[in-house]
């Protein structure tokens, strides 16, 4: 049997601050029904689509759509994730999901993000991403992400 190749894996070395102000940017969504569990409260596995979309839309708001990376011939794929929940969200909150760049690395980034209600921390994570080309092979990130 062939030997696995050793995979260098990214350490989440952020901490996500509970400070609003401490971010560049805020999304909102509204959780809809279907993302409660049996107890009424968000399931856990769905706090990943929140930071996901708004990721998606802070690189539409800084005039980098992921639509343009991908066009490049580039993804960001996610390599870590980290999630601490604080109080939980339950079904037709507004969040207030706040997110900043913590960290940029030749191939790789670290994002941070702060969940919040009316101003009440709810959860903070840490996302930690690879740039890849289409082929899979780990790559520089582009200048611009490299300059943030």
């Amino acid at each position: 049997m062939a030997a696995r190749p050793t995979v260098r894996a990214v350490r989440i070395t952020a901490d996500p601050s509970d400070d609003p102000n401490d971010y560049g940017f805020a999304h909102q969504v509204r959780v809809r029904f279907a993302e409660t569990d049996a107890m009424g409260i968000v399931h856990h596995s769905r706090y990943l689509p929140m930071l996901e979309e708004t990721r998606v839309a802070y690189l539409r708001h800084i005039g980098h759509p992921y639509s343009e990376v991908r066009a490049a011939g580039l993804d960001m794929s996610v390599l870590e994730v980290w999630c601490r929940y604080r109080k939980p969200l339950e079904f037709d909150d507004l969040v207030d999901v706040h997110v900043s760049v913590a960290s940029v690395e030749r191939a790789s980034f670290q994002m941070t993000y702060l969940l919040t209600v009316d101003g009440e921390v709810r959860a903070t994570g840490v996302t930690a991403h690879g740039c890849v080309t289409r082929e899979g092979r780990p790559t520089r990130l582009p200048d611009w992400l490299r300059e943030m």
